[in-house]
């Protein structure tokens, strides 16, 4: 049986408002709040094993260390306070957790895609911010250790560094298909552009489409550009406006240029045969749709059929309902709404959506990678002792200043380490 597993990003013990995603409106107003790293551990936890008990296949991907000290260094400070002199944020940048949101850590493509018939995954380079850019090698590295046999798996490097070549990963790329083991037609959304005045798009033309070609496609790929008016209100990835599951797109109105050509090439692909549920401007504003991130939803699909909307707490009892009202009632495979409390991630501008990266495999793949990964009940109890244990209820900047977060931290990862059965991963085990 070839499955759609969510491999969510645990939250790093350094999750911190420091407002550093420029654009990301959610982020830049709440820079300097206090935080809750166990609770944001925990909420997003839970989320995965809400969707567990749905029905959905679930993985855990490990955070990345935190501080960064080979950063600070390579920038030319020898320590935390000798930089956090120069600029707080730098210091905010190092000890970042970004790394929760795994959307952005690669672009994947299922095995049924390809004509080499392996499962390619490029992690994404992430240019855009210092703060999220020093993702791409461990995420490369963490890739090859999952999912490590070649004959079933291609782990691309990053695309090289260039402005023109910035990728933001599978928050810009959808998959549509019939089933999840047809071949489907691939969507790479772009938002780089002039036309932008306040905020630069992240996503270039040149980076997706070069994703698409090292991969090798069986079926040709859609290069759709995002509504450039749209960034300068918040929507900095296409996955802030829009979610696709197999043959169903959620999506707003507004969210494409010249997006009646692309519709057509997406209903002659299926054939007529998928869904289209567009949210007009009158049913939600651009300006609620980034508050309360309808569409950084998860739209699963559900063992017993159909599809569940699985959407953050900040849509209900809002403008939001009568939208979610419509889809559940409307020609659609939708037929259930949840709601997942991940308030700590909302604050610093992540869904539900932004936490989880998808990963088609059929049995054979899902043997092949490394198992530890895997989320069940025995692995959840561990996960939720673990966070509880080594998790800090509270965390501001002026606390990054504290010598006893680092000793904090690597205590924490290297028992995740063991928990997860990935061997001596991080920079501090390997000194």
């Amino acid at each position: 049986m070839t499955l759609e597993y969510n491999f969510d990003g645990l939250v790093g013990p350094t999750h911190n408002y420091a407002g550093l995603s420029y654009g990301n409106l959610a982020s830049m107003q709440n820079a300097g709040t206090q935080a809750s790293p166990r609770q944001a551990a925990l909420q997003s936890l839970e989320k995965m094993r809400k969707l567990m008990h749905l029905g959905v296949s679930q993985a855990v991907l490990p955070p990345h260390e935190r501080p960064n000290i080979a950063l600070l260094n390579a920038l030319g400070y020898k320590s935390i306070e000798q930089a956090y002199k120069f600029d707080p944020r730098l210091v905010a940048a190092v000890f970042s957790a970004a790394s929760m949101w795994v959307a952005n850590s690669a672009t994947v493509s299922p095995s049924c895609n390809t004509k080499d018939g392996r499962i390619h995954i490029t992690p994404a380079n992430l240019t855009y911010s210092l703060h999220r850019a020093q993702e791409a090698a461990f995420n490369q590295k963490i890739f090859t250790t999952i999912f490590s046999d070649e004959k079933l798996f291609a782990v691309h490097k990053p695309l090289p560094s260039y402005s023109d070549l910035a990728d933001e990963g599978a928050a810009n790329h959808s998959n549509f298909c019939s089933d999840y083991d047809v071949p489907g037609l691939e969507m790479y959304v772009y938002s780089r552009s002039r036309d932008s005045k306040q905020y630069t798009g992240r996503q270039t033309k040149l980076a997706s489409n070069a994703v698409a070609c090292t991969r090798f496609l069986r079926n040709s790929h859609l290069l759709v550009q995002q509504n450039p008016q749209l960034i300068d209100e918040g929507v900095f990835h296409n996955d802030v406006i829009a979610v696709v599951n197999k043959n169903v797109m959620l999506y707003h109105a507004d969210a494409y240029v010249d997006w009646a050509r692309h519709r057509a090439k997406i209903e002659s692909f299926f054939n007529q045969d998928c869904y289209f549920i567009e949210i007009s401007a009158d049913q939600l504003s651009i300006a609620d749709a980034v508050r309360t991130y309808l569409f950084n939803s998860q739209l699963v699909s559900l063992p017993q059929g159909g599809m569940a909307l699985v959407v953050p707490m900040e849509c209900k009892g809002d403008v939001v309902e009568p939208v979610l009202q419509s889809i559940r009632s409307g020609n659609n495979p939708v037929n259930l709404v949840e709601y997942v409390e991940c308030r700590q991630s909302m604050q610093n501008g992540g869904g539900p959506a932004c936490l989880r990266l998808r990963v088609v495999l059929n049995e054979d793949e899902r043997q092949g990678c490394h198992q530890g990964v895997f989320l069940n009940e025995d692995l959840y109890n561990k996960l939720e002792s673990w966070i509880n244990k080594h998790y800090r209820e509270t965390l501001d900047i002026n606390d990054l200043l504290d010598p006893s977060l680092i000793t904090e931290v690597h205590n924490a990862l290297d028992e995740l380490t063991k928990i997860l059965q990935l061997g001596d991963i991080y920079p501090f085990q390997c000194v």
